[in-house]
C-alpha cells in the first residue's frame, strides 16, 4: 500500500507561465528551491539544493509542455526515494488549473502528513509567485 498527496487549484495565468515556473531552475528557485538545477527534458536529471543535508536529486519521469511535468526522486530521504510527483495544467477562462500530486509514499506517517501540509504552503506561494510577482526568501519558506 502507497499513500498519495493531491492538491488542485486556480492561477490566473497561462499554462506556459505556469509550466516555467514548475519546471525551469530559475523560477524554482523562486518559490521552492534554495538552488537548483535540470532541464524539462524526459530522464533529464535535476538537482533540488535545499540545504548541505537537503542536497536531493530526480529525474523527469514525464513532460509535455505546457501540460505536465513530473519529477521521480532518485537520492533523497527514506521516504521521498520511492515517490514522483509532477503536475498537469489544464487552460480554462481564468488561467490554468493546476492539478498537483505527489504519490507513492511508502507511510502515512508524520513526514508524509508534514509534507502534505509544506505542499499546500508552496503551492501558495507558486500562485502567488505568478499571479502577484512575489518572493518569499528562502529561509522564511516553510
Amino acid at each position: 500500500m502507497s499513500f498519495n498527496i493531491y492538491h488542485n487549484f486556480q492561477i490566473k495565468t497561462a499554462p506556459k507561465e505556469v509550466f516555467n515556473a514548475i519546471s525551469q531552475p530559475k523560477h524554482l528557485d523562486n518559490w521552492w528551491t534554495l538552488k537548483s538545477s535540470g532541464k524539462p527534458e524526459l530522464n533529464s536529471e535535476y538537482n533540488l539544493n535545499f540545504t548541505d543535508t537537503y542536497n536531493w536529486f530526480c529525474k523527469v519521469s514525464k513532460v509535455k509542455e505546457n501540460e505536465s511535468f513530473y519529477l521521480k526522486m532518485t537520492d533523497s530521504d527514506k521516504d521521498w526515494n520511492p515517490t514522483t510527483f509532477g503536475f498537469d495544467l489544464e487552460p480554462n477562462i481564468n488561467g490554468a488549473m493546476v492539478k498537483f500530486s505527489h504519490i507513492n509514499w511508502p507511510e502515512n506517517n508524520d513526514h508524509f502528513k508534514h509534507s502534505s501540509f509544506c505542499w499546500a504552503m508552496l503551492l501558495s506561494g507558486l500562485k502567488n509567485y505568478l499571479e502577484k510577482s512575489i518572493v518569499i526568501p528562502f529561509k522564511d519558506r516553510n
